[in-house]
């Protein structure tokens, strides 16, 4: 990411914070360079576990060019879909599960691999998210083709605790 590009993903992200300045002020400072942010205003996320996740990542990056942003723990044991708003309040799969409003998630610092959790595609800063359609019908071509014998990606690991807790 350029540095025009960070700046730009910094204040997308941190504009859902209860103070953006302190947003900004712990991701620079914090050793970890993570920050805790409220889901649902600007984006939710759906949490796939690793043996959906990967094979899902794989189908969406071939259907389209850039999908909106995705976070991973280090040993993908589970992948984070940034949503449009309102996505998890809607959403009825199973083995998957939904940060949206009234819940907060761990975010690292655009840019950067930090605190256990890294993206896989940093925000881009313009609001870009991936429709929840197109993941939906990704997530069935995963789940189709892991039936089918071939499983996709993923590596064992941490199962890690970034992926949402209830506000």
């Amino acid at each position: 990411m350029t540095g025009s590009e960070v700046r730009a993903a910094v204040e997308w992200l941190a504009s859902v914070a209860p103070d953006p300045a302190a947003c900004r002020w712990e991701w620079e400072r914090n050793p970890q360079g993570i920050a805790l942010l409220p889901a649902g205003r600007r984006w939710d996320v759906l949490i796939l576990p690793r043996e959906l996740g990967c094979p899902t990542f794989d189908v969406l990056t071939r259907l389209i060019d850039r999908p909106g942003p995705v976070l991973s723990d280090f040993g993908d044991g589970r992948m984070g879909f940034f949503v449009p708003p309102g996505t998890v309040a809607r959403w009825f799969g199973t083995g998957v599960r939904g940060v949206g409003l009234g819940t907060w998630i761990l975010v690292p610092y655009p840019g950067r691999a930090s605190g256990g959790v890294r993206w896989l595609i940093p925000p881009d800063g313009s609001g870009t998210l991936t429709d929840a359609t197109l993941l939906e019908l990704a997530m069935h071509e995963a789940a189709a083709t892991a039936r089918g014998g071939r499983r996709g990606g993923g590596r064992g690991g941490d199962e890690g605790g970034w992926w949402g807790a209830g506000g």
